[in-house]
């Protein structure tokens, strides 16, 4: 609007005076008006009206959305000073004195995942990685490509294996295999090739960086790099180049890592498709490989990169782990900063490593840790891993229901924990409506996401069915305010609960794609482990979306074998215990060195 303020006021004035809202018993709403005795309060119901004229009908339609019940004589009252009372809230957006707020503004507000009481968090910084031997380097490129980093790591830093020969491997699998998974949106390997020709003197010249030094990584697509696209998955950004590195890249940088690519995610972070096509499962090329962190799942499961750094708000490593077999550490909120991340949900979006092996996530979590000023969510803390200590005597809790429900894999992981010297623990949370804390995810991203979709371009997306982002963000603009903050109450209850729970037990054990777990672990903020644990048969093809009777789920006949993952689930700033019991139980279970067929 190209009018000023003071000649919006002038214009309205006299339709303010005239629209007086009439209060029960016929008293007029008292104005401040122009000539008010000095020192008159400010009152609600006065300001100059805004936005276009609304009806009792109005209301009659819109309590449908909000599920309250207003009689006749309220929705008239309502209406009769709507514009004066509540729609200048909208005039930061609609004008005349219009506010464009940058994306890298964070809320006033922001999730703090330790409440009161609870137990004291790891007071040292302590990180021994095992000692296990590696063997000698193997003769096949393959063979090479799959080892997890632990054993890249001191292979590199013994000097049997240079940084240089490695990136030349993926790189190669990348020609080869991408055109089948769709899981690298830029390729950047002159960068990697320069890293790791320099990767390669250091080490020789003595200065040793790290586990993480010459080893080839990939990012998902969300993450900033310095003059190279990052495109969130999304038409709108394709050709989006920023400036500067993340603070998680630039981190992986100094550890003297060499970034292979960035991988794909789903467009803004939502399950597994792309403005390139859908990314699939190298495990089951007849399905996507789930999302959003959809290609760190597939390029670190084919063998593609040697770890990936994929995010989280709402299950986004969890199930890409899960569907294509990999480890997958969602940390603790606050220990990884997102300065340079896209943001979905500031109170809940979390950074973290997918990998081909528990020793690994940490040795990537090591080096990503610790607070950065660009990240007001981020904090201090420590992290405290030791391999070789004996994790006899812990406590692990499940949930009878949960456990009972699930399958054969995860039933017999918890009872492998048991033959490990763990005593299990039942434990139970309250029977309560735990998804209607996704009103946060959808408020908090449709704010994100405010002017993409104002402005009609988040219609560009691929994908526009009912429960993508695009219906999803408009949907958004009806949650009300109180509903948000009453989600935002109900968070904090649900944290205490968790918190009474984690003080009987060291840790749990849950079914990974369980839908309350999900969602209470990412809203209270605690750090999850990720597994494969086992095989199990499917029937039909796996899918993110929510079922399409016009679009059935491909059929198996005979049924066919993938991977199949548990979840453990630690207290808060934790990751050390979890990843010991999650490093004994994958040697116990021994299944994490079959490979994707066919790559």
């Amino acid at each position: 609007m190209s009018q000023s303020r003071r000649d919006f006021l002038a214009a309205t004035s006299a339709a303010l005076f005239s629209t007086a809202a009439v209060r029960a018993g016929g008293a007029p709403d008292t104005l401040n008006a122009p000539d008010a005795p000095a020192g008159t309060p400010p009152a609600f119901g006065t300001s100059a009206p805004v936005g276009p004229e609304v009806t009792p009908a109005t209301f009659a339609e819109a309590q449908k959305l909000v599920q309250v019940e207003l009689t006749d004589a309220e929705r008239q009252q309502a209406a009769s000073n709507w514009r004066q009372s509540m729609a200048a809230l909208y005039e930061r957006r609609t004008g005349p004195r219009q506010v464009s707020l940058p994306t890298t503004l964070v809320p006033g507000s922001h999730w703090n995942p330790v409440l009161p009481g609870h137990a004291p968090l790891p007071s040292i910084d302590r990180f021994a990685r095992s000692a296990a031997p590696v063997g000698p380097l193997p003769g096949a490129d393959a063979d090479i490509a799959y080892a997890p980093v632990w054993k890249l790591s001191r292979w590199i830093e013994q000097r049997q294996l240079k940084s240089e020969r490695l990136t030349h491997i993926y790189l190669d699998r990348i020609a080869r295999f991408d055109p089948k998974l769709r899981c690298v949106i830029t390729l950047t390997a002159e960068l990697a090739l320069r890293q790791a020709k320099r990767a390669d003197q250091e080490i020789a010249a003595g200065k040793y960086r790290g586990p993480l030094h010459g080893i080839p990584w990939g990012g998902k697509d969300l993450l900033d790099t310095a003059g190279i696209r990052t495109t969130y998955g999304a038409e709108p950004f394709r050709d989006r180049v920023p400036t500067r590195d993340a603070v998680v890249v630039h981190r992986l940088h100094e550890a003297g890592a060499v970034m292979l690519a960035k991988l794909s995610l789903g467009a803004l972070a939502l399950n597994d498709i792309w403005y390139g096509g859908q990314t699939m499962n190298p495990r089951l090329l007849d399905e996507g490989s789930s999302g959003s962190s959809a290609g760190p799942g597939a390029a670190t499961a084919a063998g593609l990169v040697g770890f990936s750094i994929g995010s989280e708000t709402e299950g986004s490593i969890v199930s890409p782990s899960m569907r294509c077999g990999l480890t997958g550490l969602r940390p603790t909120f606050g220990r990884v900063p997102r300065t340079g991340a896209m943001t979905l949900a500031w109170s809940l979006d979390k950074l973290g490593p997918m990998t081909r092996s528990v020793e690994d996530a940490m040795l990537v979590l090591h080096t990503i840790s610790g607070p950065d000023a660009g990240d007001l969510g981020s904090v201090p803390s420590h992290l405290d891993f030791d391999a070789g200590r004996d994790i006899k005597g812990l406590k692990v809790g499940y949930f009878p229901a949960w456990t009972d429900a699930a399958t054969d894999v995860d039933r017999h992981a918890l009872a492998q924990l048991e033959k490990l010297g763990l005593q299990s623990v039942k434990v139970a949370l309250p029977d309560w409506p735990y998804n209607s804390l996704n009103a946060i995810i959808f408020a908090e991203s449709a704010a994100a996401f405010e002017e993409l979709t104002l402005s009609r371009q988040v219609d560009q997306l691929k994908v526009q069915l009912p429960d993508a982002w695009p219906n999803t963000f408009r949907q958004s603009r009806f949650v009300s305010a109180v509903d948000y903050v009453q989600a935002d109450r109900f968070r904090r209850l649900v944290a205490q609960e968790m918190q009474r729970v984690l003080t009987e037990v060291d840790l749990l054990i849950v079914p990974s794609m369980s839908d309350d777990m999900l969602t209470i672990g990412n809203f209270v903020g605690v750090p999850s482990l990720t597994l494969r644990a086992g095989f199990i048969e499917i029937t039909e093809a796996r899918s993110d979306w929510a079922p399409d009777p016009d679009h059935p789920p491909l059929k198996f006949d005979p049924p066919r074998r993938v991977p199949h993952g548990v979840t453990l689930i630690g207290r808060l700033f934790d990751e050390g215990t979890l990843a010991r019991v999650g490093l004994a139980l994958e040697r116990s279970l021994n299944v994490m060195d079959e490979r994707p067929p066919g790559f």
